[in-house]
């Protein structure tokens, strides 16, 4: 049975999700964004220049530039934003992401983004070269990033943009003009899936590294060096501690190894793909990358074991397309594992692996947690950021007037808002709440219905 509504996923953030058996483990946290890459936290416009947005209401005037991030563990991005409207918060975090998670994923123009970052600043560093396939006489860093930025602008945001200086205008034009559609660009570090289970005395996984670095450092779980402790291991049972792009990793767990958890994580420095995108968790600007030093970039997986019973493992991607945060749940016991979910009870038979979609609504950040009563625990948080307010403004089933629903557990972000692709005096979308009397109308209508089929 399907989740009943996305109205009720506000109860979800407010209380624990109870689940059926499971093997006694720590508590892990799902980062539904994070499926590997790159960490950063957002700084300044490192080049910019104005640009007016066109509106009913008249122009607004906004910077429009290029963006510096600090990556965790070393390294500089630089970026472009991809949501207009939405500002930037001050020293937010970023995680390397997916475009089926962002704006990106439903925009069949996304492809064309990542052509004007290849044919533009800062990947073109010759600006007189520039200049002259843009038809102006030249071209300086601001113009520049100005131009590109606009340019990315109409296609991420399906807006009436322009550049305020003449010379940015221009690159804006010839690059919204020659602009054509590319595949998205693969992760710079993903482990593949995230999450496996087994039991003692079996090679659990396996788990398949997919980078585009040279080589990755394997940190194993904490206590692997002790001789009864879970080991990584290749497919013949011989430790692991270097991997490449292909490599498959395997938990080698002892056979007398009671019920439980690890985590192990790979680490590599290389350049991140340009035309990667970059998600906040505080509903910050949505970044799209336009440059890459070496940088750090790091993966994790964990695996579940038990000797008997249900042997879960736990996953989470965002789906923009869908609107929701599609959980996989996977199962290698011998017992049905049986978890609710709002209103719904789910059970995975044995050997069976099941993806359960929960309805989350947008702009809002979202917190629960998958517990068992033998001590399992799987936390998910994050929030879905998947429309740019022109996506919203073309939604007539959720005009961008309606109220959003009720904020969730995850506190609010700090409200000093950083320079912006936005004014700070932008509002952010769907900012109002509504009440839970609204949100047990919307239940009981449903039931209603239910009941009356």
């Amino acid at each position: 049975m399907r989740l009943a509504a996305g109205a009720l996923v506000s109860a979800l953030a407010v209380a624990g999700v109870a689940a059926g058996a499971a093997p006694a483990t720590a508590a892990q946290d799902g980062a539904a964004r994070g499926q590997g890459g790159a960490t950063a936290t957002i700084g300044g416009l490192k080049a910019h220049g104005t640009a007016l947005i066109h509106g009913e209401d008249g122009d607004q005037q906004v910077p429009a530039g290029l963006f510096e991030m600090s990556v965790e563990g070393g390294g500089m991005l630089q970026t472009y934003c991809v949501d207009i409207q939405n500002p930037t918060q001050k020293d937010a975090k970023y995680r390397e992401t997916p475009w089926s998670a962002t704006s990106l994923g439903t925009n069949k123009d996304a492809g064309r983004v990542r052509w004007i970052l290849q044919h533009s600043y800062p990947q073109v560093n010759d600006l007189a070269a520039l200049a002259k396939k843009a038809g102006v006489r030249a071209l300086t860093e601001e113009e520049a990033a100005a131009g590109t930025q606009v340019a990315i602008w109409r296609y991420s945001d399906d807006t009436d943009v322009e550049a305020a200086d003449p010379q940015a205008e221009r690159l804006a034009d010839y690059l919204e003009k020659n602009a054509r559609n590319l595949a998205e660009p693969a992760a710079s570090l993903a482990l593949d899936p995230p999450a496996v289970s087994g039991r003692p005395g079996e090679r659990i996984g396996p788990v398949t590294v997919h980078t585009n670095a040279g080589g990755a450092t394997v940190t194993p779980p904490v206590g692997a060096a002790d001789e009864d402790a879970v080991r990584i291991v290749d497919k013949k049972g011989r430790p692991v501690t270097k991997v490449t792009d292909g490599t498959q990793l395997f938990f080698d767990v002892p056979e007398d190894a009671e019920a439980g958890t690890a985590q192990l994580s790979v680490q590599a420095s290389t350049t991140v793909p340009v035309g990667r995108a970059f998600a906040s968790d505080s509903r910050s600007q949505t970044q799209i990358l336009a440059g890459s030093s070496e940088s750090t970039v790091s993966a994790t997986a964990t695996a579940t074991w038990a000797a008997e019973g249900a042997i879960p493992a736990l996953s989470a991607t965002e789906n923009c397309a869908e609107g929701t945060l599609d959980i996989t749940a996977l199962n290698k016991g011998d017992e049905p594992f049986t978890f609710q979910l709002l209103d719904s009870e789910y059970t995975i038979a044995p050997g069976e692996t099941r993806t359960v979609p929960v309805p989350l609504p947008e702009d809002r950040p979202y917190d629960f947690t998958i517990r068992g009563p033998a001590g399992f625990e799987q936390r998910f948080a994050g929030v879905l950021d998947c429309r740019t307010q022109s996506a919203a403004l073309a939604d007539t089933t959720h005009p961008l007037s309606e109220p959003a629903p009720a904020t969730v557990v995850t506190p609010s972000p700090d409200p000093n808002l950083a320079e912006t692709g936005s004014s700070d005096t932008t509002p952010l979308i769907g900012g109002a709440a509504i009440g839970l009397v609204v949100i047990g109308g919307a239940v009981l209508l449903l039931v209603r219905r239910r009941n009356e089929q």
